[in-house]
């Protein structure tokens, strides 16, 4: 491609003013020599982000976000480095000039001519989909798919009627359009039998377009009974399927970007779009790898991978795991999202409705959490051995993180899980791994319920196992009850029945009689300030196991159900508790009047331990 001169940049930035070219975007406050407002690229209340007119810089002191004017459009506006040149250029009045040699000047005017004949095919397409005698076929099928006239034309879907040269006979009107339609994958040239035909044959079709909202290819969804069922472009030129991803031109479109969620087609994307939800993207057939999340961490800090929870839909999560871990550069995120099995993003939204789709996606499984639950599927790692076999998957895993705070906050992680020393975990760095598949006896296997069964009326939790094994929090009771409470602090006014746990053996328990206690005594308490009484009277470990819990995110599947009732949900737990604590007791006390030898029990004392071993 052609270069803008840096003398050109140089002589941009210096006509420019950077306090205009922010504060047409971020309204900014004069503080001294300085202007101040909140900051764009992270959420705060107080006012971090400076702009310096002297210096022409801007400078965030909550998230570290800087650079000058150029490099503020490309991360607000979420554009490349090009067109951010002419935008600003544009504005201060400027033509762009390029530095082209005679190649580049060629290779500039082929891509320009595969771009056009690209752009006429999508044109072609949109119009069959419109006016094509066949084109019932398509229209009932989107109709049937549930999508509207106004989404299938944002994303320009369009139609390729049945038979074998429609595009050929349409836009082939001479050799170097045939040639060029041959080198977009258009039409497929068989020299060997000199037979030229079109690709894309009774098919839906689905333009690809690249950052700039240029169409590079096409995806292509059959009609009939053909094989495959999609069909994208080849590799061409201007097409590259590991270094695009369907959706993001229109994921850019909107003004605050925060993350990308990658789903795994057409559909979910389009789908997605139609119900409010403009951030989802799509690999092109092949699996998210190192090139496609470049580009996605190039508008975003946050990427959400979408799986079906199946074992297919957990192997592809390992694939994207392993194919993520050398992006996760400070400062970055990932996130791991599993849908009920039987379900994709394009049905799941029909069923739930956005805002409940939403909150499922922020729920989505951190990459540190999913990595270490990958790492010991399979593994009881309570035993010295299974800590042992653990480190040996984990420790390889973190050894292709990118170095920096999180590769070292990830290490000590793992040396606490483990109880193994850093020297010790990078040796361990050094071995080779190969991840265990999922299959349906993992996924269906042993794992636990998400909560515990209420012995008494009310919603019946999830029969879906959970997708995934964890090596974090397990949920039992106790915990159950005392996230509900720290939840809902006057749910403990509501309550009819409730033991005492301060007395149980059992630690959380325990801490659920302290937390009562407390809640007791401040009814109008908040986990805020609960917190920093824990850390006082516990320390500062307690206070972080604390926080721990109530980060959890085992109960969000019983939460996002309509009939969800938190009430009875802990009464249900405190039902059990009760239960377990009459057992105990009703054991000890037995193990007491046996102690003594029958022959020295009273009649009382005996008919009350026929009594107790019928209970």
């Amino acid at each position: 491609m052609s270069r803008i001169p840096q003398s050109f940049i140089d002589d941009l930035l210096s006509r420019l003013d950077i306090v205009s070219v922010i504060d047409s975007r971020v309204k900014l406050k004069k503080t001294g020599k300085n202007y101040v407002a909140c900051c764009p690229f992270h959420q705060e209340k107080t006012p971090s982000f400076t702009v310096s007119p002297d210096k022409q810089f801007y400078y965030c002191f909550g998230c570290g976000a800087t650079g000058n004017a150029i490099s503020f459009v490309m991360e607000y506006e979420h554009e490349g480095f090009i067109d951010t040149v002419e935008s600003l250029a544009k504005s201060a009045g400027l033509e762009v000039p390029r530095e082209q040699s005679t190649d580049i000047k060629q290779h500039d005017f082929r891509r320009k001519k595969l771009l056009s004949i690209l752009r006429e095919a999508n044109a072609f397409f949109q119009s069959q989909l419109k006016s094509h005698p066949q084109q019932q076929h398509a229209v009932r099928y989107l109709v049937q798919r549930g999508l509207t006239g106004p989404i299938c034309r944002d994303f320009g879907l369009g139609f390729a009627p049945p038979g074998r040269d429609n595009l050929l006979r349409a836009l082939g009107k001479n050799e170097e359009a045939v040639s060029l339609l041959i080198d977009t994958g258009l039409l497929i040239h068989k020299e060997e039998e000199s037979k030229t035909y079109d690709r894309f044959r009774h098919r839906i079709t689905f333009p690809i377009h690249d950052e700039r909202g240029r169409v590079i290819g096409f995806g292509g969804r059959v009609l009939g009974d053909d094989k495959p069922k999609y069909l994208n472009s080849p590799e061409t030129e201007i097409f590259h399927k590991g270094r695009e991803l369907y959706g993001l031109y229109h994921a850019k479109q909107q003004r605050h970007l925060d993350s990308l969620l990658v789903v795994e087609g057409y559909m979910d994307v389009i789908a997605l779009a139609q119900f409010g939800v403009h951030n989802a993207v799509a690999t092109l057939g092949t699996a998210c790898g190192e090139e496609h999340l470049k580009l996605a961490f190039r508008y975003v800090s946050d990427v959400v991978f979408c799986f079906d929870g199946d074992s297919a839909g957990r192997n592809a999560a390992k694939r994207a795991l392993l194919n993520a871990l050398g992006a996760m550069e400070d400062g970055r995120q990932i996130k791991f999202l599993f849908l009920p099995e039987g379900q994709d993003p394009d049905s799941l939204i029909r069923q739930i409705g956005r805002e409940r789709f939403l909150t499922q996606s922020k729920q989505a499984v951190p990459l540190e959490e999913f990595l270490f639950d990958v790492a010991a599927e399979g593994i009881d790692i309570a035993s010295m051995d299974g800590r042992a076999r653990f480190s040996k998957v984990a420790a390889p895993l973190l050894a292709q993180l990118p170095e920096g705070i999180f590769r070292e906050l990830m290490l000590d992680n793992l040396a606490r899980r483990t109880g193994l020393t850093r020297e010790v975990l990078n040796e361990l760095q050094q071995e080779k791994i190969d991840l265990p598949q999922a299959t349906a006896a993992t996924q269906n296997g042993t794992q636990p319920p998400p909560i515990a069964p209420a012995p008494r009326g009310g919603h019946k939790p999830p029969t879906r196992p959970l997708p995934r094994r964890r090596t974090a929090v397990e949920l039992t009771p106790a915990k159950i009850a005392t996230i509900l409470l720290l939840e809902h602090p006057t749910l403990l006014q509501k309550l009819e029945f409730l033991p005492d746990f301060t007395a149980q053996e059992d630690p959380d328990s325990r801490r659920l009689g302290e937390i009562i206690a407390y809640l007791r005594k401040r009814p109008n308490t908040s986990f805020h300030n609960l917190l920093g009484y824990w850390g006082g009277a516990k320390g500062i470990e307690e206070q972080q196991r604390l926080a721990a819990l109530m980060a959890n995110q085992l109960l969000s599947t019983v939460k996002a159900i309509e009939t969800y009732d938190p009430l009875r949900e802990l009464e249900g737990a405190i039902a059990c508790l009760g239960a377990a604590a009459d057992k105990f007791a009703r054991l000890d006390e037995i193990t007491t009047l046996k102690a003594r030898g029958l022959e020295n029990l009273s009649a009382e004392e005996k008919a009350r331990l026929i009594e107790l071993t019928r209970l």
